[in-house]
């Protein structure tokens, strides 16, 4: 198995689609006409909404992010964390952690898109050779 899609409910799939092109320059490959269900193209695995509306109308439950007490995290690699956060700041993300460089010699910072989910701008972490 591969994984190939990790899908967030928001309220707003258009809105959505637009924010995370302006924050963190993603390309839009697909919005459905119905405004219900949209893909962003990330490489490999797709990043992608579906309309809490669409969520009930087939029987789930969609609950809301929470910011303070997170349960995931989307992350974005870059080797300019401090332009992403910046860029993220400028298209309306909420910062929740500034840039700060970490013992294990990663950036890292942290900011909530406008649904509410908790989406990290970090560096590559540079793994220990298995040999």
């Amino acid at each position: 198995m591969i994984l190939r899609y990790t899908i967030l409910y928001v309220d707003n799939v258009a809105e959505t689609l637009d924010f995370y092109e302006r924050a963190f320059d993603m390309k839009r490959s697909f919005l459905h006409e119905s405004g219900d269900y949209g893909e962003l193209a990330t490489g490999e695995t797709k990043l992608a909404f579906s309309s809490t509306r669409l969520m009930r109308e087939l029987g789930k439950t969609p609950g809301k992010p929470r910011p303070e007490s997170p349960v995931f995290e989307i992350a974005f690699e870059t080797d300019d964390v401090r332009s992403g956060f910046d860029r993220a700041l400028a298209a309306g993300a909420r910062p929740v952690q500034e840039v700060r460089h970490e013992p294990w010699g990663q950036t890292t910072s942290y900011v909530c898109d406008p649904n509410g989910y908790l989406v990290e701008i970090c560096s590559p972490v540079q793994l220990p050779s298995a040999g």
